[in-house]
């Protein structure tokens, strides 16, 4: 996994519509090669629909480019060596097991009639130890957890061998101590690979954690952007997520977000 390359990350103006409904009104962001931009915001706010048309799952207007390539000029195996991503709710087949699903990631480089080489199953080796999915192996899918899924869907993402990882939502199943273990995977792959991570998700501390910068949505439009501490400031959560909250800055430059309860 080592020979990634460093790829960035762009869009212009990018939209997304459902019929006459626009879930993402014109956003024009970057990534840079190496970079982790995490989207905040409440539900409906169009994180997953920006992801979602990121990989080609749902149409958009504007530009996307991965490394100066417009992605409306790939070719789906293109797309696939391109961008890897972990979607909310994946469906997972029952009857594979652990082993054959991670190595599905490696689909884009093998031909249309070839099989797996001896470097595709030592890559898949790797991840699933990595994110302590070992013992699973011979596993099928429907034995396991919701947490098991996850880090399994994961597995399958980093084992594709994209540089641009796109992840909705990738710890909302998982305890904390696996959450960390997937993250830190994330942030080290990024870091030795330069491997650009562009993830949704809800939990605002740990977004704050991991991200370089965020960028918070609110019904469709980027409402605030910037480092986790420009974001994450009592007034922009109250104004744009309906709640009172204290907000805890660390000298390290961590950012810890806890929800003040209601007066009874």
């Amino acid at each position: 996994m080592s020979d990634l390359p460093f790829t960035d990350l762009e869009f212009t103006d990018l939209t997304v519509q459902y019929g006459e409904r626009t879930a993402v009104h014109p956003l024009s962001l970057g990534v840079p090669a190496g970079g982790w931009l995490c989207l905040i915001g409440p539900n409906g706010a169009g994180k997953s629909s920006l992801l979602r048309s990121l990989c080609g799952l749902v149409p958009h207007g504007g530009t996307a480019r991965i490394g100066g390539t417009e992605t409306a000029a790939m070719s789906s195996r293109q797309r696939a060596r391109s961008v890897a991503y972990v979607p909310q709710a994946p469906v997972l087949p029952a009857d594979m097991t652990v082993f054959d699903y991670v190595l599905l990631g490696r689909s884009p480089f093998i031909g249309y009639f070839g099989a797996a080489s001896a470097h595709d199953r030592m890559i898949v080796r790797d991840i699933l130890a990595r994110l302590d999915l070992a013992a699973f192996s011979d596993r099928r899918l429907d034995s396991l957890s919701g947490g098991e899924s996850q880090r399994l869907v994961l597995s399958r993402a980093i084992a594709q061998g994209a540089p641009v990882l796109l992840l909705d939502e990738p710890t909302s199943a998982l305890d904390i101590g696996h959450q960390q273990q997937a993250l830190e995977l994330v942030d080290r792959m990024r870091t030795e690979c330069g491997l650009t991570v562009v993830s949704a998700m809800h939990d605002l501390t740990l977004a704050g954690l991991y991200a370089d910068r965020l960028a918070l949505l609110h019904e469709g439009r980027l409402v605030a952007e910037g480092s986790p501490a420009q974001v994450l400031r009592p007034e922009i959560l109250s104004e744009f997520y309906g709640v009172s909250v204290r907000v805890h800055y660390d000298d390290d430059g961590t950012v810890v977000v806890v929800p003040n309860r209601r007066a009874r």
